[in-house]
């Protein structure tokens, strides 16, 4: 008796076997693009109009002419919007390469190096995160006096303590290991081994603190515009639109829901894209949202 097999093809049996479509994280990434394509065609091509521009007259609501609406000042709303969508990310973007330099330095010295130069880094990281995000934000912008300035040395501050800790942490887990060690007994200069072995086996918890770092940002510079410290009029931002639409949410709520949508969709889409690099970059403790 004569037996027959049949073996499926090697592509279609790696096709079965391979991972399910992230379509949370897809989602995430088109609307963080998308927001972030639309501020930057605004500014190249201004085709929502210009921000500063009375257009019609005051609190005239979403039209055709004027998808959004116009605020108080007869201003088109849709061009306010993308110009403080622009401010909101480019702000939130150069505090959190600001951080991401200073944490990554503090975070590799304190976790190679220990001793007395990790004790006074946490030690001073520690009392920063003592302090509440928006009240420290604050005591900055008081300081320095309202505008871009303080908002950007507001997010600083706010996200460099939780960043260095954990760049500190991982940076001590790599120093321990095998190779790690290796290069030491060679005579490898310290320099040369914090570039070299540590940065490149830290850069997954550097590339989710930044993800976290930034929708912190966005969050600051909204609440401190919101409350008059941050970017002034006549510039805009997401936190400042907000604080204008609440003067007439009752009026005309179009200028505190577009902002605020806007604001909540950005976060959200950050935290989620946070989130799946954590689960990939480190699929021992898996976090699914889905």
């Amino acid at each position: 008796m004569t037996t027959y097999s049949f073996t499926l093809p090697l592509k279609k049996r790696a096709r079965k076997h391979r991972p399910p479509r992230d379509w949370l994280f897809d989602a995430a990434v088109g609307v963080l693009g998308l927001i972030a394509l639309a501020a930057v065609v605004a500014a190249v091509v201004p085709f929502a109009g210009d921000p500063s521009k009375m257009v019609a007259g005051r609190l005239q609501p979403p039209s055709l002419a004027l998808p959004l609406g116009s605020d108080a000042l007869g201003r088109s709303l849709a061009a306010r919007l993308l110009e403080g969508i622009g401010t909101t990310l480019v702000v939130s973007a150069i505090a959190v390469l600001l951080t991401a330099t200073i944490s990554v330095m503090l975070g590799l010295i304190a976790g190679y190096a220990g001793g007395a130069a990790r004790e006074i880094i946490m030690r001073v990281v520690d009392v920063l995160y003592s302090f509440p995000s928006i009240v420290l934000a604050i005591l900055v912008a008081a300081m320095l006096g309202p505008g871009q300035a303080a908002a950007l040395a507001s997010i600083i501050l706010v996200t460099v303590p939780l960043m260095t800790r954990m760049v500190s942490t991982a940076a001590a887990a790599v120093g321990q290991r095998d190779f790690v060690t290796t290069a030491k007994i060679s005579g490898v200069s310290a320099p040369m081994i914090l570039v070299r072995h540590l940065l490149p086996n830290i850069s997954g918890t550097i590339a989710v603190q930044g993800t976290y770092a930034l929708s912190v940002g966005i969050l600051v510079e909204g609440g401190l515009s919101f409350l008059g410290y941050g970017v002034q009029p006549p510039h805009s931002s997401l936190g400042l639109l907000i604080q204008e639409g609440s003067a007439y949410m009752t009026q005309a709520p179009w200028l505190l829901f577009a902002p605020g949508a806007v604001l909540v969709l950005a976060i959200l889409a950050i935290n989620v894209i946070g989130d799946t690099l954590r689960d990939r970059l480190d699929p021992r403790e898996p976090r699914s949202l889905v």
